[in-house]
């Protein structure tokens, strides 16, 4: 398992583990930008928005979970994203849970999207306002892009993405359980297999390097049936 790095009591008290993989996420990011001749501060920058959509996205789900009296362990954020520890409930209680993340980044990028229309048009009828506007729309523009990018990417359907986990509740409505996990796993088992070349591309396209590889092996068992 690995060590923690440190710990902090967020929003609604929630506890908060940040792994040691994290760290190095941000150490890579570091060097990797010192070798480009880069700037630290925006490095910074960049990480920490990046920290702080996971974290939302994670607290979405931890807030799911606390309107239906299921209780929230911890959050755990890591280099490969993060995940929410809480107290399982009946299904359709679940469904809400695992929705509140990906919500919660398509929320941000709506409301950062807005902020830069309006800081573009404020900037555009009020001199003044250009200084701000010139320093806040890169930033704005890059989060919102950043939470519609974590969205999609988190309803990918596979194992353990909540695209994943949401698909499954919703063939479980149509079919039976073992059914709707063999389709699941099956479903899977092609975005699996589709998964490296879309590394590829979005490292080509946008420079960032995912470190969450999905589990073709998981997938490939819940194709056959022998997990439910």
């Amino acid at each position: 398992m690995e060590a923690n790095l440190f710990t902090f009591r967020g929003i609604f008290g929630v506890p908060v583990e940040v792994r040691q993989s994290a760290g190095l996420l941000f150490l890579m990011m570091v060097t990797f930008s010192v070798i480009q001749g880069g700037g630290l501060l925006n490095t910074a920058i960049i990480f920490s928005a990046l920290f702080i959509a996971v974290y939302l996205h994670e607290l979405g789900h931890a807030w799911g979970a606390r309107v239906q009296g299921l209780r929230v362990k911890g959050i755990v954020i890591h280099a490969g994203g993060g995940w929410c520890e809480h107290e399982r409930g009946p299904e359709a209680s679940e469904e809400l849970v695992v929705a509140m993340g990906p919500i919660v980044n398509l929320a941000l990028w709506a409301i950062c999207a807005i902020a830069v229309k309006w800081l573009y048009h404020k900037g555009l009828g009020d001199p003044e306002w250009v200084p701000t506007a010139m320093s806040l729309i890169p930033w704005l523009g890059f989060f919102a892009m950043l939470n519609l990018f974590l969205f999609c990417y988190n309803m990918v359907p596979v194992q353990p993405l909540d695209g994943g986990k949401l698909i499954r509740i919703w063939l479980r409505r149509l079919m039976p359980a073992a059914k709707a996990s063999r389709v699941a796993g099956t479903i899977g088992v092609v975005f699996c297999v589709l998964w490296f070349p879309g590394l590829l591309l979005v490292f080509l396209t946008t420079g960032w390097l995912l470190f969450f590889v999905p589990s073709l092996a998981l997938h490939r068992a819940m194709m056959r049936g022998e997990i439910r």
